[in-house]
């Protein structure tokens, strides 16, 4: 089972990764000013995970395929990795459908 992993970084903001039940990072957070903006965040990711239209697949600069999660509102929720194929990538994207909904939160701030 999948989770959700709360964290403070250097400048103060709040973050969360989705980890598969592997344990490797799936989905990476924006930084949030607040903790409650953050676990809201994690709603949204829980929501929107689910649309298969809120996945931006999208490709780096050098190449590397890799995916953003939006909100209703357009706003980017969560970056993926970079991956070394689109269908790593997709791959990917089926990982946080299926972790996100039931994925536990672990605060570690």
């Amino acid at each position: 089972m999948g989770k959700f992993e709360i964290k403070t970084d250097k400048s103060g903001k709040h973050r969360f990764n989705l980890k598969s039940g592997n344990g490797q990072v799936i989905l990476t957070s924006q930084g949030y000013s607040s903790k409650s903006g953050c676990e809201n965040g994690i709603e949204s990711v829980r929501k929107n995970s689910q649309n298969d239209s809120m996945f931006d697949r999208c490709t780096a600069k050098n190449g590397s395929p890799y995916f953003c999660l939006k909100s209703s509102n357009g706003q980017v929720i969560g970056n993926s990795e970079m991956y070394s194929s689109a269908s790593a990538m997709e791959n990917g994207i089926a990982s946080v459908r299926s972790n996100a909904p039931k994925a536990t939160v672990v605060d570690n701030t």
